[in-house]
């Protein structure tokens, strides 16, 4: 049996790091990892190929090849499923379709020949058999959420290494927590499940016999969700980084509450975590409790936020706006805490309510829902009616991204960040120096000489030059993801 698994294509968002990704020569930030995962689970006997659309385009040789395709998507990637299955059946070939969309979605899901809704460690071995046996069913849907012990290590070898940014393993499925928006704990459930520390163990073995030298992204929607396993896991992780002489550092997601134990932050700095998202939303009290996100309501979210730098991770963070408790002045309380927290990628959308969440079954009783959501909460479009005047609403959402994205903004951001977070850094190989000096010349070469910012990124390096020269790289790769905000910005007419 042969096999291809196709990733979708992810369209042009803030998300997509695309210009930031062209001075490292990369085409995109990760591979996929379902489908490496779900390549991995597959009998040892069949062949298989994978084709990311991000990567490169899907040829006719590529499905001819194939004896069945399987594809997996996000919501935001729906358009490009479609034409993928649209592309297969053309050629008559058997095709699998599963992922966060299907799983999500019930409306016009794709023309596919079998559909898996939820997690595969246990439908995918009862399709495989009804496959051989000659009668499987359109259908799979998982009636559990299963154990990650059942999770082999994936398939990282059918990847095209050199063309991502990061590489990206999974540690946990779930959340404790119940956002009202939110729509991981529809898919994964509110009880946190983990990898054993040895399966984490052996993934990290595998990339690193691959060559992969650098970032890691450890994609769990709330890394510290099962916190007692993970602070099982944060020593072994570093031990393993020691004893590898550190080959990569990771980032992750998290909940703010991760700034209230030490023992994390402490664990997550010495195995060279240095990144974090965090879901921060808005600064207003009244619109996160409407959010049922009572964990960001604890404590100062600012302190909470500088408490995670101090201990040596950026700070990413999402943050939304929308919600019916959003009072007036919720633009410039955005702008005002996204500058004070000196968190430079700072990412803003519109509320969206995604399928089968608890905001859209609200705002569906409430009869305020208008259309299915594209899963790009940044392209300033509504799927529904808010308290807010509409047109008022997008363009204050606007007016935040063309403050926050400005080059003088961001800039300061930046410095103010490097200011607060201090992160240990390891000699590169030969190959990261080298590859390191392709990309400065890259970002200088652009944002120094080309770009019409110019004069406040040379002010931006002069400034790191004289107080941060120990964060120089850390500095450029700020530098270039801003470049990237900015263009995005530009070209959506914000």
């Amino acid at each position: 049996m042969k096999v291809l698994l196709v990733y979708p294509e992810f369209p042009e968002t803030y998300w997509s790091f695309r210009y930031a990704l062209s001075f490292e020569g990369k085409k995109s930030a990760f591979p996929p990892l379902g489908l490496l995962t779900i390549s991995a689970m597959l009998p040892k006997s069949w062949e298989r190929r994978l084709v990311d659309l991000n990567v490169r385009p899907l040829k006719t040789a590529d499905i001819e090849w194939a004896d069945i395709i399987f594809a997996s998507a996000m919501l935001i990637q729906k358009e490009s499923l479609h034409q993928v299955v649209q592309q297969c059946k053309a050629h008559h070939k058997r095709v699998v379709v599963g992922g966060p969309y299907i799983t999500t979605s019930s409306a016009e899901l794709p023309e596919a020949d079998h559909i898996f809704v939820g997690e595969a460690e246990t439908t995918l071995p009862e399709f495989i058999r009804d496959l051989e046996a000659g009668n499987p069913k359109r259908l799979y849907q998982a009636d559990e959420r299963p154990t990650l012990g059942l999770t082999p290590v994936p398939d990282f070898h059918l990847a095209d290494l050199k063309r991502y940014s990061a590489m990206s393993i999974q540690y946990s499925r779930g959340c404790p927590f119940q956002c009202e928006f939110c729509d991981i704990i529809e898919i994964y459930g509110r009880k946190p499940r983990t990898k054993t520390n040895e399966q984490i163990l052996a993934e990290l073995d595998a990339l690193h016999q691959a060559g992969w030298r650098g970032m890691v992204f450890i994609v769990d929607d709330n890394f510290i969700g099962n916190k007692p396993n993970v602070k099982r896991l944060l020593p072994v992780l570093a031990e393993w980084s020691d004893a590898h002489h550190h080959p990569f550092s990771f980032i992750t997601e998290a909940s703010v509450n991760l700034a209230d134990d030490e023992d994390l932050l402490e664990g997550m700095r010495r195995a060279h975590f240095h990144r974090v998202f965090l879901g921060i939303e808005t600064p207003v009290e009244e619109s996160l409790k409407e959010a049922q996100k009572f964990q960001n309501t604890r404590h100062s979210l600012l302190e909470s936020v500088r408490k995670i730098q101090q201990h040596g991770m950026e700070v990413m963070a999402g943050f939304i706006v929308g919600f019916d408790n959003d009072p007036d002045d919720i633009f410039e309380r955005q702008i005002r805490f996204i500058r004070e927290s000196a968190i430079p990628l700072a990412m803003v959308g519109l509320l969206n309510a995604l399928p089968d969440t608890q905001l859209w079954r609200r705002l569906k009783r409430e009869g305020r829902l208008i259309t299915e959501s594209t899963g790009n909460n940044t392209d300033a479009s509504l799927n529904f009616i808010p308290k807010m005047d509409a047109t008022r609403l997008i363009e204050g959402y606007k007016n935040i991204l063309r403050n926050i994205y400005s080059p003088a903004e961001y800039y300061q951001r930046a410095l103010d960040c490097l200011k607060v977070v201090m992160q240990d850094g390891d000699e590169p190989t030969r190959g990261r120096i080298l590859h390191n000096a392709i990309s400065l010349a890259r970002v200088v070469f652009t944002l120094g000489i080309r770009d019409r910012a110019r004069r406040e990124f040379w002010r931006f390096m002069r400034q790191v030059r004289r107080a941060h020269p120990d964060q120089f790289v850390h500095a450029v790769t700020l530098a270039a993801m801003g470049y990237h905000f900015r263009k995005l910005t530009d070209n959506y007419g914000n």
